[in-house]
């Protein structure tokens, strides 16, 4: 949810997504439905074994949230998947999380940091971990959904713009390969200081929220964070298209424009323009996923230092 606003005529924006608020639906309830993973996980973080209760609880952050922000992923609950651990790299991000020394995961527009929670819970420390969001409150709000303090659950919830330098400037990509110092995520501020540190970047559902020219400044900006050990990865999930151009979108009663990559531009962005080609491998994959009535298309990637 990074980079989202509200304007003075009540339009409220999403990255370059404007929307008004008063033509957001209420919330309704009957979209509820967690499959029996989504439902185990839950269960088993917020330790309510009972479904109605469950139910119940779940609702009560949302509709705090969607006062906060009415968007589309708060309204059709998409804000409760499990998409991370759905890519092909997750147990590579694992794997990074239990053999690297000292390896941080970066969950950026985090909304309440889902993903990131699950990585946790499957074996990444909890303590390298790093949600950031523009919107406080969602991050705020985790601690409810997951009954958590910062005690019990010791990553860092970080709220910044990632278009304001001074919690992200931007900066070359690193050619340091040498083992990171131990960070302590609870300390930060900003995440200027971690340039050249990070192992992992979790972006799924990001970059579609942006214009072509700020979707290159977002990758030239996650770039930068990225460490250059061979295996380091920025990895995502964003509408796909199979020509890069505007793709519309209808999500409830709202209407969207989105500037979509396709499997082609995002690899030569990465390989080539953000990165010196051949220093990284770029996979994609475009999927079909359900969404309200309607199929989209999606393509899942990543970006591996090599």
């Amino acid at each position: 949810m990074e980079n989202a606003s509200m304007h003075e005529d009540s339009t409220r924006t999403l990255g370059d997504i404007k929307f008004q608020p008063a033509s957001m639906p209420t919330v309704d309830t009957s979209l509820y439905n967690l499959s029996p993973e989504q439902a185990a996980f839950f269960k088993t973080q917020t330790g309510i074994d009972d479904d109605e209760e469950l139910k119940r609880h779940i609702l009560e952050v949302q509709a705090k949230a969607y006062k906060i922000a009415p968007y589309p992923c708060i309204h059709g609950y998409s804000f409760l998947r499990l998409n991370l651990s759905t890519l092909p790299v997750y147990e590579h991000i694992l794997e990074l999380g239990r053999e690297r020394p000292n390896a941080v995961l970066l969950d950026i527009g985090c909304c309440f940091g889902i993903d990131s929670r699950k990585a946790a819970a499957d074996g990444f420390p909890a303590k390298n971990i790093i949600g950031s969001d523009l919107v406080n409150e969602f991050l705020q709000l985790s601690h409810e959904l997951f009954k958590t303090t910062p005690a019990s659950y010791p990553a860092s919830l970080l709220p910044g713009d990632i278009f304001d330098p001074e919690f992200l400037s931007i900066a070359a990509p690193s050619n340091d390969v040498s083992p990171a110092p131990a960070v302590d995520v609870s300390s930060l501020k900003s995440l200027n200081p971690l340039h050249g540190r990070i192992s992992a970047i979790n972006a799924i559902a990001f970059f579609h929220l942006f214009n072509e020219e700020k979707q290159l400044h977002v990758a030239r900006a996650l770039a930068g964070l990225l460490s250059a050990q061979p295996g380091s990865i920025i990895c995502g999930a964003d509408t796909g298209t199979f020509e890069k151009g505007i793709v519309a979108a209808k999500l409830t009663s709202a209407e969207f424009q989105i500037f979509s990559h396709s499997p082609e531009s995002w690899s030569s962005l990465w390989d080539g323009e953000i990165f010196e080609k051949g220093t990284v491998k770029v996979e994609t994959e475009l999927v079909e996923i359900p969404l309200y009535d309607k199929q989209y298309l999606v393509m899942k990637w990543s970006v591996t230092r090599l």
